[in-house]
Parts: structure tokens; sequence; C-alpha cells
């Protein structure tokens, strides 16, 4: 049986991606979840009986368009749209925050590319446990969003920058004109259930009791190569920026057309957003008012 509602979902869905132009080839499954039906597991359905009487000319007394064909239809699009906006704002704040956490991983490896051979062994270990610590709370901090089901999971930004950056540390060829095969042979390893680094302290020392210029220029190698690939993510026209006008497109273009859709469409079911999406949206917010 066709979908009496299905021209309609195609109607808006391309007037979206329309709207907001495609200059870079990559939506990342952005209005996925409007083809879908919205059955996303960010989206948590809406309780019906909170939702107050509607007063706006051409719909019923509860939000629906009863001049179409299927206005139950029609109005469960409209929810998925008003699911999507939220879901967009909390996405693009936690990619923003995900950026700046990456911007400051390009200085944590700047700041191991700054030793040289009068930098002092305790001084680099030091260093060393510093670059593990942050990496390691960034890679906490983003785990939730980017599993199965998060915020962020299949975003080609999250899901580059975590690869990108771990492959930095898995690099065995850092140091191989000193003897040196890799960050691993300084002691630091990247746990692969976890994703989180280590610093075996005690093969970092015994290396620099052994081939400490060794250690030093693998260290700067090391901190150059991360800082660049931190860098390019980072950069304007890259992963981050694209994803995060994206968003910011689909947001805009959902604001500035809601009252007309709804006008059309019925006013769809409020989003109850909780959980990832309600504490990223509450940061957007924040973000928006100042």
């Amino acid at each position: 049986m066709t979908d009496p509602i299905s021209p309609l979902k195609s109607q808006v869905l391309n007037s979206m991606l329309n709207s907001v132009t495609r200059n870079d080839g990559a939506w990342d499954g952005l209005f996925q979840m409007l083809v879908a039906g919205g059955n996303s597991p960010l989206l948590t359905a809406s309780v019906s009986s909170s939702i107050p009487v509607v007063n706006i000319k051409g719909l019923s007394a509860t939000g629906r368009n009863t001049a179409l064909a299927d206005a139950e239809s029609a109005y469960r699009m409209m929810s998925t749209i008003n699911n999507l906006e939220i879901v967009f704002k909390a996405q693009y704040s936690e990619l923003s925050q995900m950026k700046a956490d990456v911007s400051q991983l390009q200085d944590a490896g700047k700041n191991l590319a700054g030793i040289s051979s009068s930098t002092g062994n305790d001084s680099t270990k030091l260093r060393l446990l510093g670059f593990v610590g942050q990496y390691n709370n960034w890679v906490r901090r983003f785990a939730p969003d980017t599993q199965q089901g998060g915020l962020l999971a299949g975003t080609q930004a999250a899901e580059a920058s975590q690869y990108e950056l771990e492959q930095n540390l898995k690099n065995r060829f850092f140091g191989a004109g000193d003897g040196v095969q890799g960050m691993g042979d300084l002691g630091l390893t990247i746990d692969p259930v976890t994703h989180l680094a280590s610093l075996d302290t005690a093969k970092l020392e015994s290396m620099q009791s052994g081939n400490r210029q060794g250690v030093v220029n693998t260290v700067q190698t090391f901190g150059e190569n991360f800082a660049k690939s931190a860098g390019l993510l980072v950069s304007d026209g890259n992963f981050f920026s694209k994803q995060l006008a994206n968003l910011d497109r689909g947001i805009h273009y959902i604001t500035d057309n809601t009252a007309a859709l709804q006008q059309e469409f019925g006013t769809g079911d409020a989003a109850h957003p909780s959980g990832q999406v309600a504490a990223a949206l509450a940061d957007y917010n924040k973000m928006a008012k100042s």
C-alpha cells in the first residue's frame, strides 16, 4: 500500500537539502532520521497528555491538519522535525567542544615537540605523563558520544579525530633513524579495548639511559606530527568546520521555517530531550546567549 504522506516527506526533505546548500558532498546522514520516521534512540517519545490545546488557524485543537489525506503521518513527521532541531543543536554543541579539545591536544603535541637535548630526563617524563593524562581525559569525555547510539555516533568529524590521533600514538616509524620503533619503545602504548594511553615509566627511563638522544628525537618527531594531525582536523574547511556548518544550516532552516511547516503538516509533538541530548542542548543554549 502506498504511504499517502511519502510525497510530503520528500517535499520537506528536498526543501531542506536545497535550502542548506551542500557544498562539501557529505551530510553524514543529518536528515536520515526524517526519512526513517524519526526512530533514533536519541529521541525520547513525547507524552501526549502534556501537549496543550492548539490554537492555530487551519489546524485542529490537537494540532493536526485534517485537510490532509493522512493527517497523522504528517503530524508524526513534524514531531520528527521538532526532535531533529534539538538533536542538531546538541550535536553542534558537542562537536564544538570536541573541536576545542582537539585544539588543546594540538598544544599538548607542540609541548612535546619543544623538548631538546638540554631537557632533563625527568622533565621529558613529566611532559609525557601530562600528555597521556590530557589525551585520556579527551577519550573518556567523548567515549559515550561516539559509541553506538551516542550523540556523535557515525559523525565523520568525531570518528576521524579519534582514528587519526590514535594512529599517531601507534606509529612505529617515529624514531626509526635513531634505533627506536615508535612511542611504544618509549613505553607509550594504547589499550586496544579502552583506547586509553599509558606510559611505562620504567621502560622510558631504560631507553633514556641507553639511547637518550634517540628518545629526544623520537619525542620531538611524535609531538610535531601529533600537533600537525590535530591542527589539520580543526583547520578551516576540514571535518569539524564542514560538519558544524552543515548543522548550523540545518538548525537555522528548521527554526526559520517551523511556523510554515507546522501550518502545513501540524504542530507535531514537542521534543523531550534527556541524557546526553539534554545536557548538550543546555550547553548550546548557553552558547547561543553568549
